[in-house]
This record gives structure tokens, sequence and C-alpha cells, in this order.
């Protein structure tokens, strides 16, 4: 980690504030062990196999208890992007009107066009106005938007069923008592990719959109030691997160108003008490963000983009756009439960002599 008077060098990582992270250690420390002991077919009679149904209970049970949910309502999927599918056609019925923000995830855009739909605006702030809704419609709430960081207020009065994609927030912010489905991102909480925890509260009103000719609600195959690990990164990252709230908190703050004071012509999305205090998305004018990134990068300093929603089609990102922030120079930080107030102040610094060089 950097700290205050540290040299640079360039070309050299030293300061991480990009949203992608390795493996927990508390899950890379097992990893090993757990495919040793979770390699068998839970479903079949061996010893082995009881081995892993037992294990997989176990990381059920941690689930639940850190998700707040009861474990016979956990599925897992080794593809998190279908959990969407899941989570909203299964409730969607042919009377229903499908309700979603318009800072909502490309996958819930996609499955609003297939469906009768409301896009919902969204204030400068990231705030919402939730319907009312008939039993039969369906609310995709995003409980914090990956983007921003901003925290949703809970659609606690829609009387429709709820979907809620947890995938940025993890376990930081707790499900409503009217959720239906829900899905969650093993890297949220840096557990391993390529899993997700999907909920259904009641499986009376959720029918399974896929094809299938059992109880099953996906037929990929899973992997129950990344299963393991995640459960253990889960437990390690949210005890963690708890320690370092207040810290990063005070980097949070201190971030902003140096934004406001030392440089100037900048949106900060979010206020501080509507985010959370780990993400920070801000965007200044004058500047291409790429250019920004990667004076940054050559300087020692990684951190993340919203200026386009993807490198491959290069347009404004949509939820900047949403909001009526500005969609070029934008620089999103992820403050790590390792992330540093020293570490910070060189990134504010070296932040600011980049900007007066790029705005010649």
């Amino acid at each position: 980690m950097s700290t205050a008077g540290t040299v640079l060098r360039v070309g050299s990582i030293t300061s991480q504030f990009q949203r992608e992270t390795p493996l927990h250690p508390a899950a890379r420390a097992f990893i090993a062990d757990a495919f040793d002991r979770g390699w068998a077919d839970p479903s079949k009679i061996h010893g082995e196999s009881r081995q892993a149904a037992i294990l997989l209970n176990e990381a059920k049970e941690i689930f639940a208890g850190q998700l707040g949910i009861r474990s016979s309502q956990i599925e897992f999927l080794s593809d998190p992007a279908i959990g969407f599918h899941l989570g909203t056609s299964g409730l969607l019925g042919a009377e229903s009107r499908f309700f979603y923000s318009a800072i909502d995830r490309s996958e819930i855009f996609a499955i609003a066009d297939l469906h009768q739909s409301e896009k919902l605006p969204v204030g400068l702030d990231g705030s919402l106005i939730y319907p009312q809704g008939q039993p039969s419609d369906l609310l995709a709430w995003q409980t914090m938007n990956g983007e921003t960081g901003i925290v949703a207020a809970a659609p606690n009065e829609f009387t429709g069923r709820l979907f809620v994609d947890a995938t940025a927030s993890g376990a930081d912010v707790a499900l409503p008592k009217n959720w239906s489905t829900a899905l969650w991102n093993s890297r949220a909480w840096e557990g391993p990719s390529g899993l997700a925890v999907f909920a259904v509260a009641h499986r009376a009103i959720w029918r399974n959109p896929l094809p299938h000719i059992d109880g099953l609600i996906s037929s990929s195959d899973l992997s129950i030691p990344l299963v393991m690990a995640s459960a253990l990164a889960l437990e390690a990252h949210t005890r963690d997160y708890e320690e370092k709230r207040h810290i990063l908190s005070i980097c949070n703050n201190r971030i902003r108003d140096f934004l406001q004071a030392e440089i100037g012509d900048v949106d900060i999305a979010g206020r501080s008490d509507n985010t959370a205090p780990y993400l920070l998305s801000f965007s200044m004018l004058y500047l291409d963000a790429e250019r920004l990134v990667n004076e940054l990068e050559r300087h020692g300093i990684s951190v993340d983009s919203g200026s386009a929603c993807s490198s491959a089609n290069m347009e404004p990102s949509h939820v900047l756009a949403a909001m009526g922030l500005l969609t070029h120079g934008n620089v999103r930080l992820t403050l790590h439960n390792q992330t540093s107030l020293e570490e910070v102040e060189v990134f504010l610094k070296t932040l600011k002599t980049i900007v007066e060089e790029l705005r010649k």
C-alpha cells in the first residue's frame, strides 16, 4: 500500500481503487482443502457424496445467516446473469406490469423489452418514486447501484411482487420484508467468480421460466468448493467491513471535500448520506476519462471509469445520463477494507496534479 511521501514508480500499481479484487484471503486459504473435500456429487449416497452434501448445507446456513433469509430459500447458480431472468420472468404473468428504474442493469432492460413495462425516472441524487402497484405487478429493485454507490430507499409500500438485485451491495443492504426473489453475486464480497446466490421467498407465486423436467431451478453444474469458499469469504468480508466502515466513511468524505475545494468543476454522484462509504463516482468537466485513467495508472494508481458502459460500444453510461450527470471525465473509486487514509491522500495529490496538466 502507498503511504504519504511514497515515491510512485511509473507503471507499478501501488494503489488499488478498482472494483475487482482477488479472492478474500479467508477463502483463498481454504480453497485447496475445499476442492479436496467437496468434489463429489452431493445427490449420491457414498461417503464422499455425503460429506459434500454436509458441506453444502453448512455453506447454505452461513449464507442464510449473513443474508437474512432461510436456507430452504437458497439456490446457487453458476451463471449470475441467468439469475435476472429467473428472478423476474418467474414472477411475471400475462397481466403483470413490470416496473424498473432508468439506472438498472442492462439485463433488466433486456427483460423489460419483452414485457409490458414502465421505466421509472431517477432524480439527480438517484432517488426514485415507486408506484403502489397491483398484486400481479413486478418491481425490479436495485439495492445499490454498482456504478455510483447510491443506496436506494426500500420500496416498502409496493403491493406487487419484488425482485431484489443485490449483486452490487452484497450483504450490506438488508432485504425488505416484501421481497419475492433476490439475487447476489459472490464477487460483491470478494468471493470467487462464477457463482450467484438466488433466493425465492415463496415458491407458490414463482414458476421456473427455464425448460426443466424436475424441481431443479438451474440445470447447470455447480462447484461445491466455490460455494464453500464464497461462504467463508462472505463471513470474513462482512466482519472486515464492520471493522473498517468508519475509516471508509472518513476517506469517502475526504475525497468529496477535496474534489469540491481543490479541483472544482466536478459532478459527484449521490450524497454522502445515501451512498455506500466504499464507492464513489465523480465526473470532471473538460477532461477525457480514458486519458485521466491512463495517467493515474501511469502514476501507479488503478481506478475504474463509468464514462462508457463497455469498451465494445463506447456508449456513454446510461446511469450517469439518467441522473443528469456528466457522462465524460468519469472516475469510479472503490475503497476496499484495506484502504488507508494515507493512500487516499496520495491519490488526491496525484489526481490534482494530473487534472491541472490535462486542463491546460
